[in-house]
């Protein structure tokens, strides 16, 4: 009998997976599997266990946010051969399982990871650490880790909005210079807001049209925001995301497996909603397909 380990972050979202639980072991138990269950017990246990157990089992199943689903991912890149990976979305946007299609509920998701058909994902290189889907810096990038947990579980992605209004008149730009040598651009400027990413959804807001994006092809999109000279230009570009418009002089967006940034001081960053630092210098890669996803088999 093949064997499971389920990763659970008991505290994601509003913590409503405790209820599912059994149903969800029941499906792993169905389809063959005997599984272990472990709750992780703080900040980067999830990377911990993954990376120290993964050995063991013939398929790891992640529950939680993106950034539990960070921390199995990044414990999962420093395995030789790290097994398939499943995920069971329990966070408050769970952008990761939006663009993949993983249904919200429990029990679908557990099928899917139980059954679904394995897909070989692009992984994002951060300097020495790893993301899955999207590294950001600047303008609503802080608003993720910032947001009080307990406004998550009780207004969900109502919470992310509200507080990226609040963080209005607190947005500041940064002298940058930014090189992608295959898609031939080397420029700098002052910018608001980046973003270097694998998915149709950041934070359940900003986003990237889903014709634009393939999660398997070796390349990130890139999307740069200068500052804008008053408040006008400022909505104009805000209403522009939101719709995924990318005409505007003010926003470069273009694809890249590599790109590299260097700022002036230091540039604080957010991966996968986590707050990663704020390095001077950073060079992100595109790991081509390095990890193996159980999506839906359509």
């Amino acid at each position: 009998m093949d064997k499971l380990l389920w990763i659970v972050n008991p505290h994601s979202g509003s913590g409503a997976i405790r209820e599912d639980m059994m149903d969800c072991i029941d499906i792993f138990c169905k389809a063959g599997y005997e599984p272990t269950v472990y709750l992780t017990q703080g900040p980067q246990d999830a990377c911990r266990i993954a990376r120290e157990e993964s050995h063991r089992f013939d398929r790891i199943v992640c529950c939680g946010g993106d950034g539990t689903l960070d921390e199995v991912v990044n414990g999962l890149m420093a395995c030789e051969n790290p097994p398939p990976l499943g995920y069971i979305p329990g966070g408050t946007t769970n952008d990761m399982a939006n663009s993949l299609g993983i249904p919200k509920y429990p029990e679908d998701a557990a099928k899917i990871a139980a059954h679904g058909r394995p897909f070989p994902m692009d992984v994002g290189r951060f300097n020495d650490r790893y993301f899955t889907y999207i590294a950001a810096f600047g303008a609503f990038t802080g608003v993720s880790y910032s947001t009080p947990q307990p406004y998550k579980s009780l207004f969900g992605h109502a919470a992310y909005v509200l507080e990226g209004i609040r963080t209005l008149p607190t947005i500041k730009a940064y002298p940058i210079e930014v090189e992608a040598k295959q898609a031939g651009i080397s420029l700098a400027g002052d910018f608001i807001y980046g973003m270097v990413t694998n998915t149709t959804s950041v934070g359940g807001i900003i986003g990237v049209a889903p014709e634009d994006v393939e999660m398997d092809d070796g390349l990130f999109e890139v999307l740069l925001v200068r500052q804008p000279e008053n408040p006008m230009q400022l909505q104009g570009i805000i209403s522009m995301l939101l719709a995924q418009d990318m005409r505007s002089e003010l926003i470069v967006h273009f694809k890249a497996d590599r790109v590299c940034f260097k700022a002036q001081g230091e540039m604080p960053w957010t991966l996968d909603g986590e707050y990663g630092g704020a390095p001077q210098q950073v060079e992100i890669e595109n790991c081509k397909r390095a990890l193996t996803l159980l999506v839906e088999d359509v």
